[in-house]
Formats: structure tokens, sequence, C-alpha cells
């Protein structure tokens, strides 16, 4: 008889109690699980048995998670739970303050701060203190007074690192921005008594009723208009986080009427391009992001920005750019396909905008550099780059849709793309 491998399931191991616990913390995590899921996955568990640790896995996975943005919660918090023999002791120490003297060896993985505190809800994450320390404490506590405020530090802080509270506050407070632009001036013109034009057509045809007596000079001035704004947004694996976001900040944009754009456009590609405009046109957040999750096929799939923005600008380019638009791509470059496709693609897409601008959220590495052949291509093409990956990046992008000029990132990585070639 062959021996079944270890899976270090804790409380003594009993299976169907380890499960129930388990789907509790899935549904703290996010996870819309209820009792008739709990059921199925004890029944499937006991009749695939334990032939081998990627069984019990999938097993779990295909009666827990329905929707891919939920593929990297579920690993994370089976990792805690389920691999991990001192999974509580890894989360107290990843969970606790600086200023107890715990310090984090790395960085949390996406999603695992999430699951962490899904699994620690209702324990207590410091743990008991000796009484000396106690004094120390509360001196550590004054001096800490002239810190950043919670709101500073969530601004500051990276998408893909935020606890479900966190991405919940963020996105409260993404939905207040708004991402005015200045009006274009058009070639037209308007009847304006205090324009600073002189209008000769309207003066010589109120003479002509008046039998040629001049009795006032008409005044003119330009008329303004609202370009488009058109977002591309990548949805593939590396991206899902700060694309889920964007889209929520997109929502909040498209249905502030008072931002001053024309229309409001969305797409978002990964292996493929879908218009996911009249999605985000309900005015319940929730809802509109559901109906493009379910328009978008390919979430957390690949990339090939090159045959999607050539599907673009074949098929969509010319009904959305006109009137002066302004394009901005969310993506971070990473692509499998030809890069002299996807260099000729981004300098259609360039020439059809008025302005590009490229977000991009790897420019939160600060030793980033312009090394891969599909960021190569693209940098030279755009107007400008910046990054996108907390609050802060997002509010310097609705300050830098004001400036003409600005390039962010550009010239910087395009001197260090000049000195690697």
């Amino acid at each position: 008889m062959v021996a079944l491998p270890d899976l270090d399931i804790p409380e003594d191991g009993k299976l169907s109690h380890n499960i129930i616990h388990f789907a509790r913390a899935l549904r703290k995590a996010g996870l819309p699980l209820g009792p008739g899921r709990v059921v199925d996955a004890i029944r499937a568990v006991e009749a695939a048995g334990f032939s081998a640790r990627s069984d019990f896995y999938w097993t779990l996975h295909a009666c827990f998670v329905s929707r891919p943005e939920h593929r990297l919660i579920f690993a994370q918090v089976f990792r805690l739970y389920w691999r991990d023999p001192r999974y509580l002791e890894h989360m107290i120490a990843m969970l606790s303050p600086a200023v107890r003297g715990v310090q984090e060896d790395r960085a949390a993985q996406a999603a695992e701060k999430r699951a962490a505190e899904a699994l620690l809800d209702g324990a207590d994450r410091n743990g008991p203190e000796p009484a000396q320390n106690r004094q120390e404490e509360t001196r550590l506590e004054i001096d800490a007074s002239a810190t950043m405020s919670g709101r500073e530090k969530l601004r500051s802080l990276d998408f893909e690192q935020m606890s479900t509270a966190e991405m919940a506050d963020a996105k409260r407070m993404l939905a207040k921005l708004s991402l005015p632009v200045p009006p274009l001036v058009s070639r037209r013109s308007r009847a304006d008594r205090a324009g600073h034009s002189p209008d000769w057509r309207a003066t010589m045809r109120a003479a002509m009723r008046r039998g040629g007596d001049v009795q006032e000079f008409r005044r003119k001035s330009r008329r303004q208009r609202w370009p488009n704004l058109v977002v591309i947004c990548d949805i593939s694996g590396s991206m899902s986080q700060y694309s889920r976001v964007a889209l929520h900040f997109l929502h909040a944009v498209s249905n502030n009427r008072g931002a001053g754009w024309a229309r409001v456009h969305a797409f978002t590609f990964g292996t493929r391009l879908t218009n996911i405009t009249r999605h985000l046109n309900q005015r319940d957040v929730d809802a509109a992001l559901r109906a493009a999750g379910r328009e978008a096929q390919d979430w957390e799939g690949g990339t090939r920005i090159g045959e999607c923005l050539h599907s673009f600008n074949r098929d969509w380019s010319r009904r959305v750019l006109g009137q002066g638009a302004v394009v901005l791509l969310i993506t971070d470059g990473l692509d499998r396909d030809d890069p002299v496709r996807l260099g000729r693609e981004m300098e259609r897409l360039h020439l059809s905008a008025r302005r590009l601008i490229w977000l991009n959220p790897l420019l939160r590495w600060e030793g980033f550099a312009p090394r891969a052949q599909g960021i190569r291509q693209m940098l030279p093409r755009v107007d400008s780059l910046r990054a996108g990956h907390n609050i802060a990046s997002i509010e310097d992008l609705a300050e830098a849709l004001g400036r003409k000029e600005d390039g962010g990132e550009k010239r910087r990585l395009m001197a260090l793309m000049r000195g690697t070639t």
C-alpha cells in the first residue's frame, strides 16, 4: 500500500471542520461563498481523496473559485492555511506593527495581506507583552504622533499590497477624484457681445435690415469644445490588480458629467480587445464592473499588446479618436508579440491621438529601466509616461493633464535607453 503525502492540516486533522474554517477565511477575503458550496467542497474532497497535494488544491479550487480575479486570493489563503505548518506565526509576524520590534522580512505578495487578515480575523495579532515594555510602547506612540496619517499612508501604498479594508478605502477615495481637462479652442466662432474679434458679416447683415445704417458693431469669439477620453487597459495576469482599480476610477470619471470630457470610451485587452464603454455607463460601480468582467473573457491571461492595438487602430480609432481625443494606455509593456509590429501600431496610435499618455505600474521600482523590447518600442511613441500604482500617482495624472508639455518619466528613461543601446 502506497503512503499518501502529508497535508499539514491544522486543528488535529478534522477535515470537514477545517474546510468550513477555510471557506470562512475565503469569504472574509472577498470570495462570495455560501453554505451550499461548502457542502459541495466537503463531498468533493471525500470523493476525490488525497492522491496528491495538487488534487486537493484543485478540488477546492473548483468548488470555491468562480471568477478569474479570485484565483490569486484563493492561492494565498490556501498556502497560508493548508501548506505552511506555522501559518499563524507567519501571519502574526507579517501583520504586527513595526513599533513592536517586528519587521517584515519581505514585502507582502499580491493578495497575501488580505488572505492573512481574513485568517487572523478576531485573533490577537500582537500577542501578550511583557510589563516592562509597556512604558516604552507608550513613549513610542507619543513620538509617532508626527508621522503620516492613515490617509497619507494609503495614498502612497501600492495597490497590490493593500488589504481588503484598505482597498475598499482606496476605491472610495478614487471615486471622489476627478480628471479635469482644459477645453480645446475650435476654429468655429459664435456671437459674443464681449468677444475680442469683430464679426463683419453679422454687422453687415444687421445694417442691411436697417437700410445700410451701421448702428452697432457685432463681435464674436471662438467656440470651445471638449475632447474624448479613450482608455485602453491591460487586464493580463501581471496587471490584474492595477486594472481593476483603474476601471473603478474610470467608472467615476465616466459618470462625472462636470469633468469636461465629451465622452469616455473604455477598452480592455489581454489576448484580445474588448469594448466595455456601455457597461461603465451604469451608475452602480459594482454592477458595471461585473458586466465588464463578463464581457472581457481574457482576464488574467496572456498579453498581446501589438495584436490588440492593431485591432483598435483598425476597428475603433476613426470612431473614437476624432476631435482631439486623449488616449490613456494602462499597461506594463511586457509583450509576447513581435516588437517591430508593436512599434508600428504604437506609432499609428500616437499619430491618431492628440495626446498619448502611458501609465506603467513598473515605475514604482526605483531601479526600473527600459530593457524589455516591448517597452523600448513603446517609449519613444508616447507623449508622457507616468506611474500608476497608487492613489498619489492617479492624483498626479489629474494635474498633469492640465500641462501640455508634461512628459513624466519619458525623458529620463529615454536617456537610459540611449545609454544601453
